[in-house]
């Protein structure tokens, strides 16, 4: 049997700002939603300091090892919403641990509004 002999290397760190374009993406390609939103501070940043953020609707907390995402987003006119809730949540968790391989405790969606046939949202 061959001696497996470990090195260390160094350190790998995510930014925060490459975990919240993940999961945006992820979100982005589930069917019903409509868009991510983001909330006052985003409205801010865009608004009076001309800043576009990346991870628009996605807000990240986390540690050394673990990942909790709040997930604001615009849904689809006549989606069930617990269920595209489960969904968002199932996905974002098992892509983002097997992208980063960092312990996702926590997916929570918030709900903005609700994009009506017909009409392009404006929010």
């Amino acid at each position: 049997m061959a001696n497996l002999q470990e090195e260390n290397l160094g350190t790998i760190k995510i930014s925060d700002e490459v975990i919240t374009v993940c999961a945006a993406n992820i979100v982005s390609k589930i069917p019903g939603v409509c868009q991510l939103t983001g909330g006052f501070t985003e409205s801010l940043s865009k608004n009076i300091l001309g800043i576009d953020p990346s991870g628009k609707g996605i807000k990240l907390s986390r540690s050394d090892e673990d990942l909790i995402l709040d997930i604001y987003v615009i849904v689809e006119y006549g989606v069930r919403i617990p269920q595209l809730a489960w969904e968002i949540q199932s996905k974002v968790k098992q892509e983002l641990e097997s992208i980063t391989d960092l312990k996702v405790l926590e997916v929570n969606i918030h709900v903005q509004g609700v994009n009506l046939p017909g009409e392009e949202y404006k929010g």
